[in-house]
């Protein structure tokens, strides 16, 4: 999705909070969040490499950009919005939500040195939480002209110490080690972070773009593939979508094919995301697409393969998504046949 449609996605979403505002003015701060939340996470997984110098991160969009052509009128609306959270939070002073909100939305206008206030008020308000050290580190970095070092590194070294599986700490732990030319410290601390990032997400993919990186530099041999998937623990098979629902979906949505086990759990033991252009499409999903270590493919005695197209790109299934799963089948099972032919309610 390029700058343009969101920027046109988030006018929509400011238009719907200003209507409903309208309508029913004591809920308007809930809403209020909820529409600076949609900017926030449009630049998300731009914010959590932006600092990163391994070459596999050059070029990675940063959605905030306001050199397309009509992204200033949206920033104009933007700052509204954060204007009345800034009177909501004068009469509010103790919500540490509304804080962090505030944080990142200066952040996401490049206003820095008020980002990092905000952030030091929800560290006030929440001192055992790392999120809230992580987001001061990162403000306090951009103000300083994208340096990590100094006070921000001890502020991701203290959310790390809090919180060892926090995604936004990881990856800026992983850029600090970078830097300071620990190459491997930085590929393992990056490793954690894609163990707990958005599985296909452009944020694990940047990170395993530096992942590859920093063992080259340390002289380290790429990892083996998994003992699993040479033993035959690996899934193969077609993808298609069913003519009735071809009008329905766009060439540029999202398209997840997973495996889960059969029966227990729906955790997704391997995933591969796609977009609907790439229909039909032949998959291969084996421990090498496992969202964690914990939960392979090789793990489950049977499983249902599954394929679902996603317009929002999020992961997580979402009424108006289109899905169709396969009959059970073992690990190693080929010709495996998933037609996508309902609607998820």
């Amino acid at each position: 999705m390029n700058t343009n449609t969101r920027i046109e996605e988030l006018r929509r979403e400011i238009h719907r909070l200003e209507t409903q505002e309208a309508q029913a003015a004591p809920k308007a701060s809930r809403r209020l969040l909820a529409g600076i939340a949609v900017f926030v996470l449009l630049v998300a997984a731009a914010g959590y490499a932006r600092f990163g110098t391994p070459s596999a991160w050059k070029g990675v969009p940063v959605a905030q950009s306001e050199a397309e052509a009509g992204q200033a009128g949206a920033m104009g609306q933007i700052d509204a919005m954060v204007g009345k959270l800034e009177e909501r939070l004068k009469t509010q002073p103790d919500d540490a939500e509304g804080w962090s909100m505030l944080g990142r939305s200066y952040s996401a206008l490049g206003r820095y040195p008020e980002a990092a206030q905000a952030f030091q008020r929800v560290i006030e308000l929440k001192p055992q939480e790392a999120s809230g050290y992580a987001d001061l580190a990162d403000a306090k970095a951009m103000a300083a002209g994208r340096s990590l070092a100094g006070e921000p590194a001890a502020l991701i070294a203290k959310a790390l110490e809090l919180d060892p599986k926090n995604l936004k700490t990881l990856a800026l732990a992983g850029t600090i080690a970078f830097e300071n030319r620990d190459y491997t410290k930085a590929a393992r601390l990056w490793e954690a972070a894609v163990a707990v990032a958005e599985p296909g997400s452009e944020l694990v993919r940047n990170l395993e773009g530096g992942i590859a990186e920093a063992r080259q530099r340390a002289g380290q041999p790429a990892p083996p593939p998994p003992a699993a998937a040479a033993s035959g623990a690996t899934l193969n098979g077609q993808v298609r979508i069913a003519a009735a629902l071809k009008g329905r979906a766009s060439p540029e949505d999202t398209l997840f094919v997973f495996a889960r086990a059969a029966a227990g759990s729906k955790m997704p033991l391997a995933i591969v995301r796609k977009q609907v252009k790439d229909l039909p499409f032949e998959f291969t999903l084996d421990d090498s697409t496992a969202m964690s270590p914990q939960a392979r493919l090789s793990s489950a005695p049977q499983v249902v393969v599954g394929a679902r197209i996603s317009k929002s790109g999020n992961a997580t299934p979402q009424p108006g998504d289109l899905q169709g799963f396969s009959r059970p089948v073992a690990p190693g099972a080929t010709g495996v046949a998933v037609e996508i032919s309902e609607e998820v309610k």
